[in-house]
């Protein structure tokens, strides 16, 4: 403990607390440095979250004493790796993240007692915006929706109404099919009073107008004359390429199709008479009989005068006549037939497959190409006839080759086995190694760069101190005062220089332990004056 208590001593309080600060400050580098190996690797658990979802998913997480980083201003938090899946499924359960939109539950905490009228219709405007967003975003491929309403009010004593409008921006996965896009336009417009389909408009993320607010949809389904077309010509390639690619494999056909189609609309109005068909409508009969005598009966000529020649001409010249008229009216069946035949009819069907030969395998192992027969090609467009409705009235055709195709240069990935499939990274594994490496070279600079001269410098007085107790014979303390302690000191005196020049080689200390020695001698003449004279003029006596 003395000897402890000696080395305290001679460091001096400087020293000391720079000692103590240095040795703080190490702990606390190494305290950051083993808390950061030891920490565990964070993830993202959300990307893009609004404010409003951010500030939830914090509180539910302090909540459960799970540790977390932010970045981006709230919009990622990060959390332990092990624990990401479980965490996402327990927020989901939760309804969390919302997407930032606001609902019907924004009239739950509103005070409808002082809410005038105008901040009521905000209100409802934005739930009822927040509500179809988070309709749309149930729809596959759609990964955010913002949605605008424009529900104009009708002015008091005005005939014209405005009619309301919708417009829509998608942030979409891939691309969404036409029939999507009139899905959204419908959903919209059936839950909106008064909104038709034709009047919402809908804009992806990039841009790209995919539905126009401004002109109204064509065609019995809604869809454009050109939408109708493009999703009949998908149609009839998609199933022709099924069947070829399951006959020559997947990759080696190419198909193109072409519909002329007649959009025009025609209302043809036609009328049949059946002539078999008769049916009597009315009957009409008439009948009609007259009777008529001679002229010359009442003349007076002398055979009137005669007896007897009144009656005989009265029964020659009597004169009657009888006459019967019947007519019978008949109906003929009539047929009345209007026919309203919309357009898009089909005029003519082209269809071009293109198939590549057969590869086989000879005796070297070497790929070798074969046409496909004659039959085989018959065979593939017998197929595609049926398959695209084939009419040879409609002027359809149908065109099936053989040609080899272009061969592209394939790279063929190695995949890595045995050991090396074991040291495949991923992008995580390598920031956490560089990570760990950077931490590293800290320590390393820190021991090399403070922690040895720190020790080298508290290891120094030690080496002063031996090198002057060995110069004043192993204590500071001064000899009685006899001849024999006089004696002691001239020889000590007249050693000093020697054995200081040797300490000072071998420690490398130079400086200290010479002014450490000269501080020892003055102090021995302050404390033994006579000796130190006496001693002063033996060495004058003993000078030549």
């Amino acid at each position: 403990m003395q000897g402890l208590v000696a080395f305290v001593k001679t460091l001096g309080p400087a020293r000391i607390a720079a000692m103590g600060a240095v040795t703080a400050a190490l702990i606390g580098f190494f305290a950051f440095v083993i808390l950061r190996v030891t920490a565990p690797a964070m993830t993202p658990l959300f990307t893009e979250l609004t404010v409003e979802d951010s500030a939830a998913i914090i509180k539910d997480l302090d909540r459960q004493a799970i540790a977390y980083e932010i970045k981006n201003d709230g919009a990622i938090i990060m959390v332990p790796k092990d624990r990401v899946t479980r965490l996402r499924m327990k927020f989901a359960e939760g309804g969390l993240p919302k997407g930032g939109g606001i609902g019907y539950e924004i009239f739950d905490k509103s005070d409808a007692l002082g809410a005038t009228s105008f901040v009521q219709n905000i209100n409802h405007l934005r739930a009822l915006e927040g509500e179809l967003v988070r309709t749309i975003k149930a729809i596959d491929r759609v990964q955010a929706a913002r949605v605008h309403l424009v529900l104009p009010e009708r002015p008091l004593f005005a005939r014209d109404k405005a009619e309301p409008s919708a417009s829509i921006v998608l942030k979409v996965r891939g691309a969404l099919e036409m029939q999507q896009v009139r899905a959204i336009r419908h959903l919209v417009a059936t839950a909106v009073n008064g909104l038709k389909p034709e009047r919402v408009s809908v804009v992806d993320e990039t841009g790209r107008l995919l539905a126009d607010g401004s002109m109204p949809e064509t065609g019995v389904l809604g869809a454009s004359a050109d939408e109708r077309q493009i999703a009949f010509e998908r149609r009839l390639r998609e199933q022709i390429e099924s069947i070829v690619t399951s006959i020559v494999g997947p990759g080696r056909a190419r198909v193109q199709l072409t519909a002329d189609f007649d959009f025009n609309r025609v209302t043809q109005t036609s009328d049949r008479f059946d002539p078999e068909g008769r049916v009597v409508r009315s009957t009409q009969t008439r009948e009609e009989q007259s009777q008529s005598g001679d002229n010359a009966q009442g003349q007076v000529t002398a055979a009137n005068e005669l007896p007897g020649a009144n009656a005989q001409q009265g029964a020659n010249n009597r004169d009657q006549s009888k006459k019967s008229e019947e007519i019978v009216n008949y109906d003929i069946s009539r047929t009345t037939r209007t026919e309203v035949i919309e357009g898009g009819r089909v005029n003519r069907i082209s269809v071009a497959v293109l198939v590549d030969g057969a590869y086989t395998k000879n005796d070297k192992g070497e790929s070798t190409y074969a046409e496909r027969s004659k039959d085989e090609l018959d065979r593939i467009a017998a197929l595609v006839r049926t398959a695209i409705g084939f009419d040879q009235k409609r002027g359809d055709q149908v065109e099936v080759i053989n040609l080899r195709f272009a061969e592209v240069p394939t790279q063929t990935i190695s995949e890595p086995t045995g050991i090396w499939a074991m040291l495949q990274f991923t992008k995580e594994d390598i920031m956490r190694a560089i990570e760990l490496g950077v931490m590293l070279l800290l320590s390393l600079i820190v021991l090399l760069m403070v922690v040895r001269p720190l020790v080298r410098r508290v290891i120094t007085p030690e080496k002063a101190a031996a090198a002057l107790a060995a110069v004043t014979g192993g204590s500071a303390l001064p000899a009685p005062a006899t001849a024999n302690g006089a004696d002691a000191g001239e020889a000590a005196l007249t050693a000093a220089p020697n054995q200081t020049t040797k300490m000072i080689d071998m420690a490398q200390v130079q400086g200290q332990v010479h002014a450490q020695s000269i501080q020892k001698v003055g102090e021995l003449a302050d404390r033994n004056p006579n000796e130190t004279v006496s001693i002063i003029r033996s060495w004058l006596h003993d000078t030549p």
